[in-house]
This record gives structure tokens, C-alpha cells and sequence, in this order.
């Protein structure tokens, strides 16, 4: 049983096979769910011996598979990246039917899943940007709608997300180089300037982030969700890759000084445009940057023997963070299929009709600013306080971040309940909406009150990254 093959050809080959009966969707949306759910299973119940008996069968576990000259490897390091890879998927696909997210979102998904599982496991870790580009390409297929033309949003996505691809492969060819050759600092710059423009725009860093709000405004609030979530982790992984294998980059100072100023600027602004816009699915899109900023801290941070400390702290923030999107994507996405739209002006009022919808996306809105009780909390805790050890002025900074999105959510509260004592309160939701909506609300709690219960899932995913962990 090769490893690689079961995780990264199978749910390919199934998610092309999903596609050719997508027009049956609830059949879709069950098998990719149940499929997903199997594997995460099997990569948690699998020994870590390199063999092992099922009744009177002898399995054989090979964690190298190797084509074309290139090695996929699925070591015990990485197969917890693995169980959270296919766990956080299957969330995702289970409530897809109930936000209408379309028939390609469960079969392009899963193919994006077998990339993003390569993009973990493949040697030498620099092909892993053409992974990820071919995953991108792939989501054009969740976020543009059959027969509709293509949106302003998609197009730049498109459009910054290729341009940054050239940059990561070039920069990987003048590493390489010098990582066996040596070179002046010259050659470093160079590399470095190189490598900072392509995670630039891969990650849309100021100023190469518009793509972000607009996607959140012209496409599904679900699909454009699904996609902030899985591919700044991708791309934040495939950047860990270049820390760890090369050692002058991570035994610069400058490196994470530099990773924790910009990662502050992000978060300021994030927050800042977040608390002035007047587009529910726009304030989705800043919040999705306002993650990708905090992760850049949390990775300026780890730097020496605090390196396992805040890199655990990168990954105990994927739950809340997947939590907190899903939950905020389904109940925007119910609000907008009442109002037709999700401006200020289309949706006010709309928290009478469609309360639990909207206590939904408020609290998933708080969770991830990280008001205590919810379950961004525990994890901005942790941060903010290391960096305030570090810089009080960045702490700050990164505080009016969070503030900022605080406010936007507290606008959006208020837009939803406005009304007059005639309006009245009432419930449209269907039994279904409300139980997945009910289910979001108390995960958000449980995360938040007894975070123990997740943090240990995450303990060993920065063993992934064996010359970062002392």
C-alpha cells in the first residue's frame, strides 16, 4: 500500500469521477463527505510500523511514491497535516448541499484536495508551486458559474495568482544555487526580493490583496470562503518549505523581523478597511487577509527555541479559522439568498427574518476577531502576547487590527436587526438550516471554552519542518 498513491491519485481520480455525475448533487455531496471522512480515518488509525495485519491479510505501508523522478513522501511528520487536510475538507463538503455552493464545488474540490496533498508531500518541495498554480486554475471551476460571465474578482484572482508563480520557481532556481554554490550578498538580496513579490502576490499582501474583497463580492459567499481557507494554507506550508530548506533564510534575523512587520501592516489594514465597508461578503474577504496576516506573525515569531511554540500556534489556528469561515460562510450565504445580495442597503432588516443566519455570522465574526468564550480566542491569546514580548508598538498596531473588524461586524449587526417595532421577529430558516447553523454556534463555543480538547490534534504538525523544530 503506497502512502502517497491512496492520498493523492485516489481522491483525484474520485473527484473526476464525481464530476461526470455531478448533476445528482446530494449523492455528490454525501460521497465526497463520507470519502473524505474515510480517509482522514484511515491516515489516524494507520500504526507506525511499516507493516501491519488486517485479520489474515499482511499490508505492506510504503510512504515513497516516485514518478517522473519526483518523490511523494508521507511520513508519520506529515500525515497529521494530512488528517487535518481531509477532516477540514469534509466540514466543508457536508453543509456544500445546504449553501447550494453548485454541482462542481464537491468534485473540484476533492481534485484540489489531491494537489493540496502533493503540495505537502512532494521532493524537492519547489514543484509544489506548480501545484498549487493548477489548483488555482481548478477553483475557477467553484467560483464562476456555468453560463454567467466571469467576474472582475476572479479575473484579478487569476491574474495575481499566476503572476506570482514565476517569481516562487525563479527564486527557487537562485536558491538552489547558492544553498550548494554560495554567494555574495547580492545574490541573496536578489533571491529574497524574488521570493518576497511572489508570496506577495500569492498570499495578496498590500498592495496585491483587491482581489480578495471583489472575490468576495461578485462569487458564492461558500465557495469564495472555501477557497481563502485552503489556499493561504497551502501557500503559507509551501512557504515554511523554503525556511526549512534553506539556512541562511531562517538564520536571518531580518527574515522574521521583516515576516512580522508586514504580517502587522497586513492585520492593520485588514482591519481598517474592514470597519468601513458597507458589503457584508466584503468584510468576509478583509477578515480572510486579517488570518493571513496573523499567520505571517505567528511565523515572524518563531524564530530559534520559540520556533515549536509559535509554530504550534500557526496551526491551533487552522480549526477556529476553518470553524469560524464555515460558519460565517453558511450563514452570509442564507442571508443572501433572502436579500438577493449582500450590500447594507439589500440586507437591512434581514436578522428579523433569518435570526439564527445572522447570530451565525456575527459570532463567527467575533471568533475571529478573538473575543474570549469563542474560538478564535485561545489562539490570539497566545499570540498577542508574544509579540507584545517582542514589540509593544506591533502589538498595538495588531490590536486596532481586530478592533477594526470588530466594529465591522458590530455594523453589520446593526444593519441586520434594524427595523421597526412592526416588523416583528420570525424565523424562516428551514429544521436543516437551523440544526447546521445551531451545530456552527455551539462549536464555536465549545473551541473557544475548552480549547485542550484541540490543541494536541496539532501539537506535531511543526515536526513537519525538521530544521525549523530544535
Amino acid at each position: 500500500m503506497i502512502l502517497p498513491i491512496f492520498y493523492i491519485l485516489f481522491p483525484g481520480l474520485l473527484g473526476l469521477l464525481l464530476l461526470t455525475i455531478r448533476r445528482w448533487e446530494t449523492v455528490v455531496t454525501f460521497s465526497g463527505t463520507i470519502i473524505c471522512l474515510i480517509l482522514a480515518y484511515l491516515v489516524w488509525w494507520l500504526p507506525d510500523a511499516e507493516y501491519f495485519f488486517v485479520g489474515p491479510w499482511f499490508v505492506n505501508l510504503e510512504d515513497t511514491w516516485t514518478i517522473l523522478g519526483r518523490r511523494f513522501e508521507l511520513g508519520l511528520n506529515d500525515r497529521p497535516a494530512i488528517l487535518v487536510l481531509y477532516l477540514g475538507t469534509a466540514f466543508w463538503f457536508g453543509a456544500a448541499n445546504l449553501a447550494r455552493a453548485g454541482r462542481n464545488f464537491v468534485p473540484v474540490g476533492m481534485c484540489m484536495l489531491a494537489l493540496l496533498a502533493a503540495v505537502i508531500t512532494v521532493e524537492p518541495f519547489l514543484y509544489a508551486a506548480l501545484f498549487i498554480a493548477m489548483a488555482v486554475l481548478l477553483s475557477i471551476l467553484i467560483l464562476s458559474r456555468p453560463g454567467q460571465p466571469v467576474g472582475q474578482g476572479v479575473l484579478r484572482y487569476l491574474t495575481f495568482q499566476t503572476l506570482g508563480t514565476p517569481f516562487i520557481l525563479l527564486t527557487g532556481w537562485i536558491l538552489t544555487g547558492v544553498e550548494f554554490g554560495g554567494a555574495d550578498t547580492e545574490v541573496y538580496l536578489r533571491a529574497l526580493l524574488l521570493m518576497g513579490m511572489g508570496f506577495a502576490f500569492l498570499l495578496a499582501v498590500f498592495p496585491f490583496h483587491s482581489w480578495v474583497p471583489m472575490l468576495a463580492e461578485d462569487c458564492h459567499p461558500y465557495a469564495a470562503a472555501f477557497i481563502f481557507l485552503l489556499l493561504p494554507v497551502a501557500i503559507t506550508l509551501f512557504g515554511l518549505g523554503f525556511f526549512d530548506q534553506f539556512a541562511w533564510l531562517r538564520n536571518a534575523d531580518n527574515s522574521y523581523l521583516w515576516m512580522r512587520n508586514v504580517g502587522v501592516i497586513m492585520t492593520l489594514t485588514a482591519g481598517i478597511w474592514a470597519a468601513v465597508q458597507r458589503h457584508l461578503g466584503r468584510i468576509l474577504g478583509y477578515a480572510a487577509l486579517l488570518e493571513i496576516g496573523l499567520s505571517l506573525i505567528a511565523i515572524g515569531l518563531a524564530q530559534g527555541e520559540l520556533s515549536r511554540d509559535f509554530l504550534g500556534v500557526l496551526f491551533a489556528a487552522l480549526l477556529p479559522r476553518g470553524m469560524g469561515l464555515g460558519v460565517w460562510a453558511l450563514g452570509l450565504t442564507l442571508v443572501w439568498f433572502r436579500a438577493g445580495g449582500l450590500s447594507f442597503r439589500e440586507v437591512q432588516g434581514l436578522g428579523r427574518e433569518t435570526p439564527l443566519a445572522a447570530a451565525a455570522l456575527t459570532l463567527a465574526n467575533f471568533s475571529m476577531v478573538g473575543l474570549p468564550l469563542l474560538a478564535g480566542f485561545p489562539v490570539r491569546m497566545v499570540l498577542l502576547e508574544g509579540l507584545s514580548q517582542i514589540s509593544l508598538l506591533a502589538s498595538i498596531l495588531t490590536l486596532a487590527g481586530c478592533a477594526g473588524l470588530l466594529i465591522g461586524g458590530l455594523r453589520s449587526l446593526a444593519v441586520l436587526v434594524m427595523g421597526t417595532e412592526e416588523t416583528g421577529w420570525k424565523m424562516t430558516e428551514s429544521p436543516v438550516q437551523k440544526t447546521f447553523l445551531g451545530l456552527g454556534i455551539i462549536a464555536l463555543f465549545i473551541l473557544g471554552l475548552f480549547p485542550q480538547w484541540f490543541l494536541p490534534i496539532f501539537a506535531n504538525l511543526p515536526l513537519m519542518f525538521k530544521n525549523l523544530v530544535p
